[in-house]
């Protein structure tokens, strides 16, 4: 059941718009899941080709799509910093991108998160973190960007996730929000301070891709390991 859950958001995340429209019009016809009518439409769109295949390119075409989307704002500020001195400080800033996934929810849970550097640096993180719920993944990803900011020390960071639970909660006080995601707020707090200038911005999901694709492949990984035969 989790390898399948993970497998339909990998679907998901890999179909064009138009490909998930055809999905859910064959399965009104035929009478089949979402999933199978989309696992048939992109089979079509793989061919001569394998599903796995398409799969990894279209992820390899995502995770290029952020690079090129971070080199553009990159670009933007340099241009602002020329025009305005007081600018220049941006230009230095690093950009982060976190997601969480949790299979079912509340799951085995996966993180992925990517940092780039202004000078064309790249740090990506995919990890197993346990079980636990949504929000719960958001944060424990969240937390891993910022710990691997940590090592390289930004002059500035602007973090991105598609959470708005987990944006949202970061910044209340003490005894506001819920008691279960405490620790993680204060675990958050804490490494915001130690790391200065730090910005968290929400996104939506579709903005968020390469960081998803990382998490769902850290679930999937756990299962492929657990399915395993034990060594005799």
């Amino acid at each position: 059941m989790l390898e399948m859950s993970a497998q339909i958001n990998e679907l998901q995340a890999a179909a064009y718009h138009r490909e998930r429209v055809a999905g859910r019009r064959l399965a009104r016809l035929t009478g089949v899941s979402e999933a199978q009518a989309l696992r048939h439409i992109l089979l079509q769109a793989a061919a001569p080709g394998s599903l796995d295949d398409l799969l990894q390119t279209r992820r390899a075409a995502r995770e290029a799509a952020l690079a090129q989307r971070a080199a553009r704002r990159q670009h933007k500020l340099e241009m602002r910093a020329q025009k305005n001195p007081a600018a220049q400080s941006e230009v230095e800033a690093w950009q982060g991108w976190f997601d969480g996934s949790s299979h079912p929810n509340p799951g085995r849970i996966g993180i992925g998160g990517v940092l780039h550097g202004p000078a064309a640096q790249r740090i990506e993180i995919c990890a197993y973190a346990g079980h636990g719920d949504s929000n719960q993944a958001e944060y424990l990803a969240l937390i891993a960007v910022l710990e691997a900011a940590l090592e390289v020390r930004p002059q500035a960071l602007i973090v991105y996730g598609d959470s708005q639970v987990v944006i949202g909660d970061v910044g209340k006080a003490c005894g506001a929000g819920a008691l279960v995601l405490l620790p993680y707020r204060e675990r958050v707090q804490h490494l915001l301070a130690q790391l200065g200038g730090v910005s968290l911005k929400w996104i939506a999901r579709h903005k968020n891709a390469a960081a998803d694709a990382l998490s769902q492949r850290a679930v999937k990984q756990q299962m492929t390991k657990l399915q395993q035969p034990a060594d005799i």
